[in-house]
């Protein structure tokens, strides 16, 4: 557009997020930004308006493009009603340190502060504090300054940690004429280590028989990925990967140990703790990362802590570390690339228990059936997994949400991942239920790649509807719908806390692989393991999306234990 060219605000808006590479924004129309949507229109050739039936869906496929993308995925919501269903999407982009902008439509600003029609204070609900839900939450009044605040949320969302912006736009604003242009585009800045930090790190290598780095967090590349592991080969060190960032180090690789997250590997929960140094690079060390804070101790753990960190402020927020590194994860991993090991080092024998341990982790063991329970289903899970890795494609993005039924890919799917050039896990660390329906459609969208999403029979009914947008937009997922008819995270904790007292955590569902048809995917249910091998190649072949049903027994609650096992030992207590 010419420079002295007028065009309306919300047409400005669409063209600062063209400018930003932006290729599809996700989101549910709303009266408060009708100019915005017109926009939309103006430029549909150059991007593409994805329309959600929920904002929470809409929130979510943001948020798994930012995760596959490392730029702020983009999502548009209206007023109260809207952005209070986004908000899931959002929380999930903060405390996941995922990139992200949420645009909200808001009332106009002579009808501000009476309490208009669906009016929100936006800065106290998602308000910006180490406990929030955004990075930063500005209101747009002047259409002249549209440039300024877009690319200023693109800046946010991707510096230091990684995370959500929201931008208010109010109605009137949005259908003023400006002759303001879009700035140029935003990318993310590098935060190199401390030369003298990497020094001291590898003194404290050297002082160590019993090493251990996890990695994980947001901000990873492929490149970045590369480098670490070339820094683990030279050190033969044993890489875990932080909880739902296991496709950070290639868990294919001789040096790979295993996930650090819910459902760990006891063997390697003992290795971290017997550790003498452990090096974190990217993650948080959060409480699932930490299985509680227990992994390390709070604040001062006995091991010698390494953490590196994008954001000075998570840096000796929750564990004081004996050596904090402020650093982008791309420069770390160069950094640490960079540093020689003097010759043969004292714990190769350390790193290869560490992998047989993780090896040993891939066998399954014997989960008991009820006796003739055919009704319910005898689908033998580590099995299922094991079709799945057998013919999915290599660049297949595997998304979930949350829920017991994940337990089974975490513990048995392995991932190449970034080190292959190419992100293939979409899962929410903050637990949101709901995730990978939407998350699987937004990777389909982005990447063109096969999308495999794992869902719950729960997870799925909470954003089971946007298949619908699958369909209207030809996304291809698979979707693995295990159904044991309850909640059985809180069923587990349940039978944990109050044996066989279950309440409000039994479902009553419906025919989903009819539900999936009624939306345009395929749809099949199963029962039995012998079933899935062919059911899953002919949804490698459909065009459109196939819906898997697989009847679970509610005894198989995790890959270690039943619910009666849980029960019985809750009771001798």
């Amino acid at each position: 557009m010419a420079e002295d060219t007028q065009q309306l605000a919300g047409h400005l808006i669409v063209e600062c997020l063209i400018a930003q590479g932006v290729a599809r924004a996700f989101g549910v129309p709303g009266e408060s930004f009708l100019a915005v949507l017109d926009g939309f229109h103006e430029y549909r050739d150059s991007i593409q308006f994805i329309v959600n039936r929920q904002e929470g869906g809409a929130a979510f496929m943001a948020e798994a493009v930012g995760k596959l993308t490392n730029r702020p995925g983009v999502c548009f919501v209206t007023r109260a009603p809207g952005a209070t269903n986004a908000s899931i999407g959002v929380h999930t982009a903060f405390q996941d340190s995922t990139p992200m902008v949420l645009f909200v439509g808001d009332v106009a600003v002579e009808q501000r502060d009476r309490e208009a029609f669906q009016e929100l204070d936006f800065q106290s609900f998602f308000g910006p504090s180490t406990k929030g839900m955004a990075k930063r939450v500005e209101r747009i009044d002047d259409p002249e300054r549209i440039p300024e605040y877009i690319a200023r949320a693109f800046a946010t969302a991707m510096n230091g940690r990684p995370g959500p912006v929201v931008l208010v736009l109010p109605e009137d604003m949005l259908v003023r004429p400006t002759r303001a242009r879009p700035l140029p585009r935003v990318e993310p800045v590098a935060a190199w280590a401390d030369p003298g930090a990497m020094v001291r790190l590898r003194g404290m290598l050297l002082q160590s028989s019993r090493p251990f780095v996890i990695a994980g967090g947001g901000g990873w590349t492929p490149q970045a990925a590369q480098a670490l592991q070339r820094f683990a080969e030279k050190w033969q060190l044993p890489v875990g990967n932080a909880f739902r960032f296991q496709d950070t180090f290639d868990n294919h690789h001789p040096l790979y140990a295993g996930d650090v997250g819910i459902g760990i590997n006891p063997k390697l929960a003992a290795r971290i703790k017997e550790s003498d140094l452990v090096i974190a690079v990217g993650p948080r060390l959060g409480e699932m990362t930490t299985s509680g804070y227990t992994l390390l101790d709070v604040p001062r753990p006995r091991q010698k802590l390494v953490h590196i960190h994008a954001s000075a402020e998570e840096l000796n927020r929750v564990y004081q570390a004996d050596l904090a590194m402020l650093a982008t994860m791309n420069a770390a991993a160069f950094s640490l690339d960079a540093m020689e090991p003097p010759g043969q080092v004292a714990w190769t024998a350390w790193s290869e228990s560490a992998r047989a341990d993780y090896e040993a982790n891939l066998q399954p063991q014997a989960l008991p059936h009820l006796p003739g329970d055919s009704e319910r289903g005898l689908a033998d899970m580590p099995a299922i997994v094991g079709v799945l890795k057998k013919h999915l494609p290599a660049d297949a993005v595997l998304t979930n949400g949350a829920g017991n039924f994940a337990s089974w890919v975490h513990r048995y799917f392995r991932h190449h991942g970034l080190a292959k050039g190419l992100k293939t896990q979409l899962a929410p660390t903050v637990g949101a239920m709901g995730y990978g329906v939407p998350a699987g459609i937004a990777a389909s969208l982005e990447s063109g790649r096969l999308a495999l999403v794992m869902a719950g029979d729960g997870d799925f009914l909470m954003n089971g509807q946007e298949l619908a947008t699958a369909a209207q937009y030809g996304a291809k997922c698979i979707v693995v719908l295990l159904n044991n008819g309850m909640y059985g995270t809180i069923r587990m904790h349940q039978e944990r806390e109050f044996p066989a007292h279950v309440s409000g955590s039994q479902l009553a569902n419906p025919d989903f692989a009819a539900l999936a048809r009624a939306y345009g995917f395929a749809g099949v249910r199963i029962a039995r393991t012998e079933q899935f091998e062919p059911e899953l190649l002919a949804a490698l072949e459909r065009p459109q999306g196939t819906l898997i049903e697989i009847t679970l027994d509610p005894e198989a609650i995790t890959t270690r234990g039943t619910l009666s096992g849980i029960r019985s030992a809750a009771q001798k207590r």
